[in-house]
């Protein structure tokens, strides 16, 4: 018995008129479907998107406990303090590129092999995990990851 060539697999896409919800489009499923992500590349994006915001809080959240530390210390340390938020807000966005690629490439391949559609709350939950991970991961532990 001959395989099906890649023409005779059936392969439902978005529907007709679809087109992407804008961003952030957190809604409801069940009352809105419309609001829903149905190509990797969509799912990649929104991925991405919510990744960065939340490493972006929780980075720059870092860079301001790191300068209210240097509050009562000499004046000329604050020479170069200006550099902090700005060293943190690229490392950042290098950190949540990387994340937010990798996560939403796998979620939205694994997505789309099923023939699912994915609500706008799943990349915003990959987001949060990407971030908690990266709390957790940064705490010295004996037991290791």
């Amino acid at each position: 018995m001959a395989s099906p060539s890649f023409r005779q697999i059936r392969r439902d896409s978005a529907p007709p008129g679809y087109t992407t919800p804008p961003f952030p489009s957190l809604h409801v499923p069940l009352q809105d479907p419309t609001n829903s992500l149905y190509t990797v590349h969509d799912i990649w994006r929104f991925t991405v998107i919510w990744t960065l915001i939340l490493y972006g809080l929780f980075h720059l959240g870092a860079a301001g406990i790191a300068l209210l530390m240097q509050v009562g210390k000499r004046r000329s340390n604050w020479k170069y303090l200006w550099l902090v938020p700005l060293v943190y807000a690229v490392v950042a966005g290098v950190e949540a590129l990387f994340a937010g690629s990798i996560v939403g490439l796998i979620v939205g391949a694994s997505y789309v092999a099923g023939n699912f559609t994915m609500s706008t709350w799943i990349p915003f939950v990959w987001g949060w995990v990407n971030a908690l991970v990266l709390i957790v991961s940064s705490f010295r532990n004996q037991g290791g990851l």
